[in-house]
């Protein structure tokens, strides 16, 4: 199996919109190093979080440049690729290879329901054909409360077995634990990344590579001390911290919610701002979201300057 190009505390960047709703390449890249800054292990740029399904694969590819461009480093990042149609997915794969990217998180093909496991087969490996490239490291996006179409056991293994060099990880968004434990369980030296934090302690204890958490968005610190702290006596006490914001967080619509936080401790109003269908916190629920995160004692570090009011 191939090398493993990420670990640690992957963050599912939250996009930033102008007041005309247009990507903001230039808070995105301020964020991005922010979180870079913070101790984020990679960027996980253009997943759920990220909003990417509610973006044209133009503007992924656009805002991917902006990043190289500004001086993200491409090995940090970990692009998502979702979409329905081989063509497209294979477009934006070619694209992140372009830029020397470490890897790619793929969903499956989500609009279809019901689809067999030769059909997600047929699919990832007719955009990894297509690719072309053996510098190609996939990393799975399993998250069927979403998708509704997910990566089951024996997939994964028959993708590992057929791409052993390529399809080197997958992030489980199952909320399953019992899901992540039997990919650990099976698949030992493939990257396995929970998608929520949550899971973390137990996950490293069976070998993980670490997590992609839309939370890390606002708590890589804290986080990443579980990542490096794991074996110590401390480390079911910091699982615990983690925890209880992450719990706190999960009462509100997650996105806005991220982005509310990282409005109102940025100083920057715009940072509240989504895309349809989504729509912002609204001010009721604000109120009580900051009230809460006053309650657990939450701050979110020192701002990028460029993010000043």
């Amino acid at each position: 199996m191939a090398e493993q190009p990420f670990h640690g505390v992957l963050v599912p960047v939250l996009t930033p919109f102008a007041p005309n709703g247009e990507p903001d390449a230039g808070r995105f890249t301020v964020f991005c190093r922010w979180l870079l800054d913070q101790g984020a292990g990679g960027l996980s740029v253009f997943g759920t979080t990220s909003e990417a399904n509610s973006m044209s694969a133009v503007e992924r590819m656009k805002l991917l440049d902006a990043l190289v461009e500004a001086g993200i480093p491409p090995d940090k990042l970990m692009p998502g690729t979702g979409a329905c149609s081989t063509s497209e997915a294979a477009e934006l794969v070619r694209h992140v290879i372009g830029h020397d990217c470490s890897g790619v998180l793929m969903l499956p093909p989500f609009y279809y329901k019901g689809v067999s496991d030769d059909g997600i087969f047929a699919f990832v490996s007719r955009v990894i054909d297509k690719a072309a490239s053996p510098a190609l490291r996939v990393y799975l996006y399993h998250i069927p409360p979403v998708a509704q179409v997910g990566y089951s056991l024996d997939l994964v293994g028959r993708l590992i077995k057929a791409y052993p060099q390529t399809v080197v990880g997958l992030k489980d968004s199952s909320g399953d634990w019992s899901n992540t434990a039997a990919l650990l369980d099976h698949f030992p030296g493939f990257a396995v990344f929970p998608g929520s934090e949550v899971f973390l302690l137990d996950a490293l204890r069976k070998g993980c590579a670490g997590c992609i958490t839309a939370s890390g968005n606002v708590n890589v610190p804290c986080i990443r001390k579980v990542y490096e702290n794991w074996r110590s006596p401390h480390a079911d006490a910091l699982q615990a911290e983690i925890t209880t914001l992450r719990k706190a967080l999960q009462a509100y619509p997650m996105v806005p919610a991220l982005k509310r936080i990282v409005a109102h401790f940025h100083g920057d109003p715009q940072w509240a701002a989504v895309r349809p269908p989504m729509v912002p916190l609204d001010e009721a629920q604000s109120s009580a979201l900051i009230a809460d995160l006053a309650k657990l004692g939450f701050t979110l570090g020192e701002r990028p300057r460029s993010m000043a009011a």
